[in-house]
């Protein structure tokens, strides 16, 4: 099998390009060698390699400055993703499309389902949400929340980060999701991607947490595993108290059980995935 990996330079996009199966010929392609939300030289990538599968890791992801930069959002997370189902489809090439738990409004008083009602709150959400709607009948989706690898900018790194510099942090305590290491998204959609399982899928850890819970898991993980000298003053906070200009979901918890049982996968959680990465 050949494969196109998009946006093979951000956290997601180096994962599955690093883990890509030993039978599968992977190409990985950034923003410098492929934009997508220009529609002729996607189908001209599309011609020029003939691939079997496309995966597109690629995603505007700057959820508050997306409220100032709608265009730009809409453009990647829209527009890009409509041109790559449009060249893969014509081409006989299935695409596995990675989205986010932010087209959810938080409403919800149980784990969001593949199936249930979408609502998001800002233009990251709105953009999103537009991109699955430009798969098709023959994708696939796969929505995810709160993704951190190491070696990448992301909320791990950036508190590891703080603690060591500051000794304290505030944190939003009344937002409740799943934390996901980016190990095991890439097994599901490269499970997903090889069976040609279409439709929309989630993934996250198992467990929940808001984020002040994650950020003192971290805090304690980091002193273990002695990325930390001592442990930090962990503050939580309000949403309210921590005002940002994009509106996040106060519950985005992920309904993962169909995505297991239909790759037979356990389910691991959040924080023996978050000890196991800050070990590594």
């Amino acid at each position: 099998m050949k494969a196109i990996i998009v946006g093979a330079h951000g956290q997601l996009g180096r994962a599955l390009v690093r883990q890509a199966p030993s039978d599968v010929l992977c190409i990985g392609l950034g923003r410098a060698e492929l934009d997508i939300t220009d529609s002729l030289a996607v189908s001209a990538m599309i011609d020029r390699h003939r691939p079997e599968l496309v995966i597109n890791a690629a995603a505007y992801t700057a959820v508050d400055r997306a409220e100032n930069e709608e265009t730009s959002a809409f453009a990647i997370n829209a527009a890009g993703v409509r041109n790559l189902a449009n060249a893969a489809e014509g081409r006989g090439a299935r695409l596995v499309h990675v989205s986010t738990d932010f087209v959810f409004d938080g409403s919800s008083n149980r784990a969001y389902r593949p199936g249930d009602d979408r609502n998001p709150l800002s233009v990251y959400g709105r953009s999103k949400a537009a991109g699955e709607d430009a798969i098709g009948p023959n994708g696939t989706v796969v929505r995810t929340s709160w993704l951190y690898e190491a070696g990448a900018p992301n909320f791990v790194t950036t508190m590891l980060r703080l603690m060591a510099e500051r000794g304290e942090v505030r944190v939003v305590a009344d937002q409740i999701g799943a934390p996901t290491r980016v190990t095991g998204l890439v097994e599901v959609v490269w499970g997903l991607g090889r069976a040609a399982k279409a439709g929309v899928w989630h993934h996250s850890d198992a467990g929940v947490a808001s984020w002040y819970d994650f950020a003192v898991a971290i805090a304690e993980e980091g002193v273990a595993a002695g990325l930390l000298a001592s442990m930090p003053k962990v503050e939580p906070v309000t949403s309210a108290e921590f005002a940002t200009a994009a509106r996040r979901p106060r519950f985005s918890l992920l309904d993962s059980r169909a995505t297991r049982e239909t790759l037979g996968m356990s389910a691991v959680h959040w924080r023996a995935n978050l000890r196991r990465m800050l070990a590594s």
